[in-house]
C-alpha cells in the first residue's frame, strides 16, 4: 500500500485528491494547520475521516514539517497547502511570501534530507504568468512568467525552487500549472463561489445586491476533481517535469455572472455592482491554458465543462439555503 502526505489536506484540492487516493488504494496522511474553530479544519474530509491520518503542521515550523515526514515515511509528497487568495496577498504580502515560497523551501529540504526517494509534487499556479500571453493567446510552460501579485511572485519562487532540487539533487520534483480549478468545496471568498452563492441568496430574498470587483477580468476556469486527478498523473510519470493543467477556455466574470443568474431566472444587472474594495492594485486581465501535451502524453481529460461545474454549485447552495 503506497503512503501519500498532504500538506493542506482540508483545503477544496486536498479533500478531494485525500478521497481520490483513498479510492486508488493509498494510505493517506495530512497535515493541518490549527485553527481555534476545530470544525472549520476538517469540514472537507468528515466524510473520510476515519480513512485518513492528520497531524497538526504548518509550512513556516521546519521542525513540524521534519517530525510528520520521518513519521509517514510517504512514497509520494503533494504540497498544496498555501496562502491561496489573490486578492489577499497585497494585504499581507510578507505572510504570503513566507508560506509560499519559504514554506516550499521548508518542504522541499524536509524530503530531500528524510525521504530523498519519494516523489514529490508542488501546486504551481497560473498567476505566475501574470499578463504574458502567447501570440495564440494561450500560456504554456515557455510563457514568460511576469506575476502581477505577492501571490504569483511567491509561486514563481516556489516553482523554481522545485525545478532546482529536481536538477541539483536529483530528485523526482515536479510542478503542476494549474489554471483556475473551482467547486462547491470553494471558500465563499473566491468569486465563483461568491457569485453563486450571492445569487442564490438574492433568488431566495436572503440580500438585495452582490458586490464584485473586475468585471472583466477572463479565467480559464475547471473543476477541481478533474485537476486532482492531473496530480496524480504528474506525479507517477516515469519522469519528474512540470506540466501545465487548464480547459483551453476563458470566460469573464461578467459571463460567469451572466449564466449564474439566467440559470437561476435572473438579470445580473439589475443585482451585481462594483466595488472598488474588490478591485486588485495590479491587474491579471486574461488566462487561459494550454493543456494539449498532458491530454496527449498522460491521457489527462477533464470529466466537467463550465456548464457542469456551475450547475453543481447552484445545486448545492440551493439545497444548503
Amino acid at each position: 500500500m503506497k503512503k501519500a502526505l498532504i500538506t493542506g489536506i482540508t483545503g477544496q484540492d486536498g479533500s478531494y485528491l485525500a478521497e481520490y487516493l483513498v479510492q486508488l488504494g493509498y494510505e493517506v496522511f495530512g497535515i493541518v494547520r490549527r485553527q481555534s474553530v476545530a470544525e472549520n479544519q476538517s469540514s472537507r474530509i468528515h466524510e473520510i475521516n476515519d480513512q485518513v491520518t492528520t497531524y497538526y503542521g504548518d509550512l513556516i515550523d521546519e521542525t513540524s514539517l521534519y517530525k510528520i515526514i520521518r513519521r509517514v515515511q510517504p512514497d509520494e509528497i503533494y504540497n498544496l497547502a498555501a496562502m491561496s487568495h489573490v486578492r489577499v496577498s497585497f494585504d499581507v504580502p510578507s505572510f504570503t511570501i513566507k508560506t509560499n515560497a519559504l514554506g516550499v523551501l521548508n518542504m522541499l529540504e524536509a524530503y530531500r534530507e528524510v525521504t530523498p526517494e519519494a516523489k514529490f509534487y508542488q501546486a504551481s499556479s497560473s498567476e505566475m504568468f501574470g499578463n504574458s500571453v502567447d501570440n495564440d493567446g494561450c500560456q504554456r510552460l515557455t510563457t514568460n512568467m511576469s506575476p502581477v501579485s505577492p501571490y504569483g511572485c511567491s509561486k514563481v519562487m516556489a516553482y523554481n525552487l522545485v525545478c532546482h532540487y529536481r536538477n541539483a539533487y536529483k530528485l523526482h520534483a515536479c510542478n503542476g500549472i494549474l489554471f483556475n480549478h473551482e467547486s462547491p468545496r470553494r471558500g465563499t471568498n473566491f468569486v465563483t463561489n461568491k457569485v453563486v452563492k450571492g445569487a442564490v441568496e438574492i433568488k431566495k430574498g436572503l440580500r438585495e445586491k452582490l458586490e464584485l470587483g473586475n468585471l472583466d477580468s477572463s479565467r480559464d476556469w475547471g473543476h477541481s476533481y478533474d485537476y486532482v486527478r492531473s496530480m496524480h498523473l504528474i506525479l507517477n510519470h516515469t519522469e519528474p517535469r512540470d506540466w501545465t493543467v487548464a480547459t483551453g477556455e476563458t470566460r469573464t466574470v461578467r459571463q460567469l455572472c451572466d449564466y449564474v443568474f439566467k440559470s437561476l431566472g435572473l438579470n445580473y444587472r439589475d443585482y451585481v455592482v462594483q466595488n472598488k474594495r474588490y478591485m486588485r492594485p495590479e491587474e491579471l486581465n486574461y488566462l487561459k491554458g494550454d493543456s494539449l501535451e498532458i491530454r496527449e502524453k498522460l491521457g489527462w481529460k477533464p470529466r466537467y465543462n463550465f456548464e457542469m461545474m456551475i450547475d453543481e454549485m447552484i445545486s448545492i447552495w440551493q439545497d444548503r439555503l
